[in-house]
Protein backbone atom coordinates (compact mmCIF):
# COMPACT_ATOMS: atom_id res chain seq x y z
CA UNK A 1 0.00 0.00 0.00
CA UNK A 2 1.43 3.38 -1.02
CA UNK A 3 2.20 5.81 1.78
CA UNK A 4 0.14 8.99 1.94
CA UNK A 5 2.17 11.79 0.36
CA UNK A 6 3.31 14.53 2.72
CA UNK A 7 0.79 17.36 2.86
CA UNK A 8 2.69 20.61 2.44
CA UNK A 9 1.82 24.30 2.25
CA UNK A 10 4.66 25.66 0.13
CA UNK A 11 3.77 29.06 -1.35
CA UNK A 12 0.63 29.27 0.83
CA UNK A 13 0.09 32.16 3.24
CA UNK A 14 -1.70 31.50 6.51
CA UNK A 15 -3.08 33.81 9.17
CA UNK A 16 -3.47 32.24 12.61
CA UNK A 17 -5.18 34.40 15.22
CA UNK A 18 -4.36 33.98 18.89
CA UNK A 19 -1.17 32.22 17.82
CA UNK A 20 1.12 33.44 20.57
CA UNK A 21 0.20 30.65 22.95
CA UNK A 22 -1.64 27.38 23.27
CA UNK A 23 -3.64 26.03 20.35
CA UNK A 24 -2.83 28.90 17.99
CA UNK A 25 0.88 28.45 18.58
CA UNK A 26 0.60 24.74 17.78
CA UNK A 27 -1.33 25.50 14.57
CA UNK A 28 1.20 28.13 13.49
CA UNK A 29 4.22 25.91 14.17
CA UNK A 30 2.79 22.98 12.21
CA UNK A 31 1.75 25.06 9.20
CA UNK A 32 5.15 26.73 9.11
CA UNK A 33 6.95 23.40 9.45
CA UNK A 34 5.01 22.23 6.37
CA UNK A 35 6.13 25.22 4.32
CA UNK A 36 3.46 27.90 4.87
CA UNK A 37 4.33 31.54 5.34
CA UNK A 38 2.58 32.27 8.64
CA UNK A 39 1.29 35.50 10.14
CA UNK A 40 1.34 34.94 13.89
CA UNK A 41 -1.40 37.18 15.23
CA UNK A 42 -1.69 37.75 18.97
CA UNK A 43 -2.66 40.85 20.90
CA UNK A 44 -1.01 39.31 23.95
CA UNK A 45 -3.88 39.82 26.35
CA UNK A 46 -4.81 37.70 29.35
CA UNK A 47 -7.16 34.73 29.10
CA UNK A 48 -9.93 37.13 30.10
CA UNK A 49 -9.05 39.64 27.39
CA UNK A 50 -7.25 42.29 29.43
CA UNK A 51 -3.88 43.88 28.75
CA UNK A 52 -1.56 43.44 25.78
CA UNK A 53 1.93 42.09 25.17
CA UNK A 54 3.87 41.78 21.90
CA UNK A 55 6.09 39.09 23.40
CA UNK A 56 4.02 35.94 22.68
CA UNK A 57 3.61 36.63 18.95
CA UNK A 58 7.27 37.55 18.53
CA UNK A 59 8.41 34.49 20.49
CA UNK A 60 6.50 32.15 18.17
CA UNK A 61 7.91 33.92 15.11
CA UNK A 62 11.43 33.50 16.52
CA UNK A 63 10.72 29.81 17.06
CA UNK A 64 9.50 29.35 13.49
CA UNK A 65 12.41 31.27 11.96
CA UNK A 66 14.93 29.36 14.07
CA UNK A 67 13.51 26.13 12.63
CA UNK A 68 13.96 27.44 9.07
CA UNK A 69 10.41 28.65 8.49
CA UNK A 70 8.93 31.97 7.41
CA UNK A 71 6.73 33.99 9.74
CA UNK A 72 5.92 37.52 10.83
CA UNK A 73 4.26 38.77 13.98
CA UNK A 74 1.05 40.78 14.07
CA UNK A 75 -0.23 42.29 17.31
CA UNK A 76 -3.51 43.77 16.09
CA UNK A 77 -6.49 42.91 18.23
CA UNK A 78 -9.21 40.85 16.53
CA UNK A 79 -11.59 42.36 19.07
CA UNK A 80 -12.29 45.26 16.70
CA UNK A 81 -13.18 45.42 13.02
CA UNK A 82 -10.28 47.79 12.40
CA UNK A 83 -7.82 45.39 13.99
CA UNK A 84 -9.06 42.54 11.79
CA UNK A 85 -8.79 44.64 8.65
CA UNK A 86 -5.27 45.78 9.58
CA UNK A 87 -4.26 42.16 10.15
CA UNK A 88 -5.36 41.08 6.68
CA UNK A 89 -4.03 44.21 4.96
CA UNK A 90 -0.65 43.70 6.61
CA UNK A 91 -0.60 40.06 5.51
CA UNK A 92 -1.30 40.93 1.88
CA UNK A 93 1.22 43.75 1.96
CA UNK A 94 3.89 41.41 3.34
CA UNK A 95 3.21 38.28 1.29
CA UNK A 96 0.95 39.36 -1.59
CA UNK A 97 -1.94 37.01 -0.79
CA UNK A 98 -3.81 35.14 1.94
CA UNK A 99 -4.76 31.50 1.43
CA UNK A 100 -5.65 30.28 4.92
CA UNK A 101 -7.36 31.93 7.87
CA UNK A 102 -7.37 30.01 11.14
CA UNK A 103 -9.72 31.87 13.48
CA UNK A 104 -8.41 30.65 16.81
CA UNK A 105 -8.29 33.70 19.11
CA UNK A 106 -10.56 33.60 22.13
CA UNK A 107 -11.07 34.67 25.70
CA UNK A 108 -12.92 33.14 28.63
CA UNK A 109 -14.72 35.21 31.26
CA UNK A 110 -16.35 32.88 33.76
CA UNK A 111 -19.82 33.89 34.91
CA UNK A 112 -23.43 32.73 34.95
CA UNK A 113 -26.66 34.70 35.14
CA UNK A 114 -27.22 37.19 36.61
CA UNK A 115 -23.51 37.94 37.11
CA UNK A 116 -22.82 37.47 33.37
CA UNK A 117 -23.52 41.05 32.38
CA UNK A 118 -23.45 43.01 29.13
CA UNK A 119 -19.70 43.63 29.34
CA UNK A 120 -19.03 39.93 29.83
CA UNK A 121 -21.11 39.07 26.77
CA UNK A 122 -19.84 41.84 24.50
CA UNK A 123 -16.14 41.29 25.20
CA UNK A 124 -16.55 37.56 24.57
CA UNK A 125 -18.47 38.09 21.34
CA UNK A 126 -15.94 40.72 20.21
CA UNK A 127 -13.09 38.22 20.15
CA UNK A 128 -14.75 34.90 19.35
CA UNK A 129 -17.59 35.83 17.02
CA UNK A 130 -16.93 39.32 15.68
CA UNK A 131 -13.20 38.61 15.43
CA UNK A 132 -13.92 35.57 13.28
CA UNK A 133 -16.53 37.46 11.25
CA UNK A 134 -14.39 40.53 10.55
CA UNK A 135 -11.13 38.67 9.88
CA UNK A 136 -12.84 36.30 7.47
CA UNK A 137 -14.71 39.16 5.79
CA UNK A 138 -11.48 41.12 5.29
CA UNK A 139 -9.76 38.09 3.74
CA UNK A 140 -12.74 37.11 1.58
CA UNK A 141 -12.17 39.43 -1.42
CA UNK A 142 -8.56 38.26 -1.69
CA UNK A 143 -9.65 34.62 -1.64
CA UNK A 144 -12.36 35.30 -4.20
CA UNK A 145 -9.85 36.90 -6.60
CA UNK A 146 -7.56 33.91 -6.20
CA UNK A 147 -10.42 31.44 -6.58
CA UNK A 148 -9.00 29.68 -3.56
CA UNK A 149 -9.14 29.81 0.22
CA UNK A 150 -9.46 27.80 3.40
CA UNK A 151 -11.20 29.19 6.49
CA UNK A 152 -11.21 27.40 9.83
CA UNK A 153 -13.34 28.58 12.74
CA UNK A 154 -13.01 27.37 16.32
CA UNK A 155 -16.05 26.16 18.23
CA UNK A 156 -16.09 24.24 21.50
CA UNK A 157 -17.92 21.37 23.10
CA UNK A 158 -18.39 23.90 25.90
CA UNK A 159 -21.40 24.89 23.82
CA UNK A 160 -23.08 21.73 25.07
CA UNK A 161 -23.31 23.23 28.53
CA UNK A 162 -20.80 24.18 31.20
CA UNK A 163 -21.53 25.91 34.47
CA UNK A 164 -20.47 29.56 34.78
CA UNK A 165 -19.24 29.88 31.19
CA UNK A 166 -22.38 31.26 29.58
CA UNK A 167 -20.95 33.94 27.26
CA UNK A 168 -18.27 31.57 25.95
CA UNK A 169 -20.83 28.87 25.13
CA UNK A 170 -23.07 31.45 23.46
CA UNK A 171 -20.27 32.72 21.22
CA UNK A 172 -19.13 29.23 20.28
CA UNK A 173 -22.66 28.21 19.34
CA UNK A 174 -22.91 31.24 17.07
CA UNK A 175 -19.73 30.20 15.27
CA UNK A 176 -21.31 26.91 14.22
CA UNK A 177 -24.11 28.83 12.51
CA UNK A 178 -21.54 31.16 10.92
CA UNK A 179 -19.54 28.22 9.56
CA UNK A 180 -22.49 26.28 8.19
CA UNK A 181 -24.07 29.29 6.49
CA UNK A 182 -20.85 30.67 5.01
CA UNK A 183 -19.94 27.27 3.58
CA UNK A 184 -23.02 27.35 1.37
CA UNK A 185 -21.85 30.42 -0.50
CA UNK A 186 -18.17 29.56 -0.55
CA UNK A 187 -17.58 26.27 -2.37
CA UNK A 188 -18.39 27.66 -5.82
CA UNK A 189 -15.69 30.27 -5.22
CA UNK A 190 -13.05 27.70 -4.36
CA UNK A 191 -13.21 28.60 -0.66
CA UNK A 192 -13.95 25.92 1.92
CA UNK A 193 -15.08 26.75 5.44
CA UNK A 194 -14.95 24.32 8.35
CA UNK A 195 -15.06 24.36 12.13
CA UNK A 196 -12.87 22.59 14.67
CA UNK A 197 -13.80 21.93 18.29
CA UNK A 198 -10.54 21.33 20.17
CA UNK A 199 -10.10 19.14 23.24
CA UNK A 200 -6.90 20.25 24.87
CA UNK A 201 -5.39 21.72 28.01
CA UNK A 202 -4.40 25.32 27.41
CA UNK A 203 -3.27 28.01 29.81
CA UNK A 204 -5.59 28.16 32.84
CA UNK A 205 -7.97 31.01 33.36
CA UNK A 206 -6.40 33.93 35.15
CA UNK A 207 -9.67 34.57 36.95
CA UNK A 208 -9.27 34.25 40.70
CA UNK A 209 -12.62 32.50 40.93
CA UNK A 210 -12.58 29.94 38.14
CA UNK A 211 -9.66 27.90 36.73
CA UNK A 212 -9.98 25.54 33.78
CA UNK A 213 -12.21 22.58 34.56
CA UNK A 214 -9.34 20.23 33.71
CA UNK A 215 -5.76 21.31 34.26
CA UNK A 216 -2.53 19.58 33.41
CA UNK A 217 -1.32 19.49 37.00
CA UNK A 218 -4.18 17.12 37.89
CA UNK A 219 -3.07 14.58 35.27
CA UNK A 220 -0.30 12.08 35.13
CA UNK A 221 2.41 12.67 32.54
CA UNK A 222 0.89 10.41 29.86
CA UNK A 223 -2.56 11.99 30.07
CA UNK A 224 -1.10 15.49 30.06
CA UNK A 225 0.89 14.64 26.92
CA UNK A 226 -2.26 13.34 25.22
CA UNK A 227 -4.04 16.60 25.99
CA UNK A 228 -1.26 18.71 24.46
CA UNK A 229 -2.27 21.31 21.88
CA UNK A 230 -0.07 19.60 19.28
CA UNK A 231 -2.65 16.81 19.12
CA UNK A 232 -5.28 19.21 17.78
CA UNK A 233 -3.14 20.91 15.12
CA UNK A 234 -3.12 18.01 12.59
CA UNK A 235 -6.88 18.34 12.10
CA UNK A 236 -6.59 22.09 11.57
CA UNK A 237 -3.74 21.60 9.10
CA UNK A 238 -5.71 19.03 7.12
CA UNK A 239 -8.75 21.34 6.89
CA UNK A 240 -6.38 24.08 5.71
CA UNK A 241 -4.83 21.95 2.96
CA UNK A 242 -5.69 22.24 -0.73
CA UNK A 243 -6.35 18.50 -0.97
CA UNK A 244 -9.13 18.68 1.64
CA UNK A 245 -12.59 18.72 0.03
CA UNK A 246 -14.54 18.92 3.31
CA UNK A 247 -16.90 21.90 3.59
CA UNK A 248 -19.28 23.13 6.29
CA UNK A 249 -18.38 20.44 8.81
CA UNK A 250 -17.60 20.50 12.52
CA UNK A 251 -14.66 18.31 13.50
CA UNK A 252 -13.55 17.43 17.01
CA UNK A 253 -9.87 16.91 17.74
CA UNK A 254 -7.73 16.28 20.78
CA UNK A 255 -6.16 13.66 23.03
CA UNK A 256 -5.18 11.82 19.83
CA UNK A 257 -8.84 11.27 18.89
CA UNK A 258 -10.48 12.83 15.81
CA UNK A 259 -14.18 12.80 15.05
CA UNK A 260 -17.14 14.50 13.39
CA UNK A 261 -19.72 16.52 15.32
CA UNK A 262 -23.03 16.69 13.48
CA UNK A 263 -26.49 18.15 14.05
CA UNK A 264 -29.21 15.52 13.82
CA UNK A 265 -33.00 15.58 13.91
CA UNK A 266 -35.45 12.92 15.04
CA UNK A 267 -38.33 11.95 12.74
CA UNK A 268 -40.57 12.99 15.60
CA UNK A 269 -44.33 12.56 15.85
CA UNK A 270 -46.65 13.53 12.99
CA UNK A 271 -50.21 14.42 13.95
CA UNK A 272 -52.52 12.74 11.47
CA UNK A 273 -55.56 14.80 12.41
CA UNK A 274 -57.06 17.81 10.63
CA UNK A 275 -57.26 20.23 13.55
CA UNK A 276 -54.63 22.04 15.57
CA UNK A 277 -52.79 19.63 17.89
CA UNK A 278 -53.43 20.19 21.57
CA UNK A 279 -50.82 20.68 24.25
CA UNK A 280 -51.95 17.35 25.67
CA UNK A 281 -51.17 15.70 22.30
CA UNK A 282 -47.58 16.91 22.53
CA UNK A 283 -47.31 15.58 26.07
CA UNK A 284 -48.87 12.23 25.13
CA UNK A 285 -46.45 11.70 22.23
CA UNK A 286 -43.34 13.01 23.93
CA UNK A 287 -41.46 9.71 23.82
CA UNK A 288 -42.00 9.53 20.06
CA UNK A 289 -40.95 13.15 19.59
CA UNK A 290 -37.59 12.62 21.26
CA UNK A 291 -36.95 9.03 20.08
CA UNK A 292 -33.56 9.03 18.37
CA UNK A 293 -34.24 6.02 16.16
CA UNK A 294 -34.14 6.98 12.51
CA UNK A 295 -32.52 10.38 13.10
CA UNK A 296 -31.12 12.17 10.07
CA UNK A 297 -28.36 14.69 9.44
CA UNK A 298 -29.51 17.40 7.01
CA UNK A 299 -27.06 18.94 4.58
CA UNK A 300 -28.61 22.37 5.10
CA UNK A 301 -31.74 24.32 5.95
CA UNK A 302 -33.53 23.49 2.70
CA UNK A 303 -32.80 19.79 3.10
CA UNK A 304 -34.15 19.88 6.64
CA UNK A 305 -37.26 21.72 5.48
CA UNK A 306 -37.92 19.20 2.72
CA UNK A 307 -37.71 16.35 5.20
CA UNK A 308 -39.66 18.02 8.01
CA UNK A 309 -42.52 19.04 5.73
CA UNK A 310 -42.45 16.08 3.35
CA UNK A 311 -45.99 15.09 4.42
CA UNK A 312 -47.25 18.36 2.90
CA UNK A 313 -45.84 17.47 -0.52
CA UNK A 314 -46.47 13.73 -1.00
CA UNK A 315 -44.84 12.33 -4.10
CA UNK A 316 -42.58 15.35 -4.54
Amino acid sequence: MDATPELRFDDRVAIVTGAGRGLGRAHALLLAARGAKVVVNDFGGSKEGTGSDAGPANDVVDEIVAAGGIAVADTNTVGTEGGCQALVEGTVRQFGRVDIVVNNAGISRWAALPEADAENLELTLDVHLRGTWHTTRAAWPHMERQGYGRVITTASTGMLGLADNLAYATAKGALIGFTRSLAFSSAAKGILVNCVAPNSVTRPSESASKPNVVTANRMDEARAAAMATENVAPMVAYLAHESCAVNGEILVAGARRFGRWFLGFTPGWLDAGDGVPAVEDVAAHWDEIVDEKGYYVPTGTMDWGARFMSHLYPGA
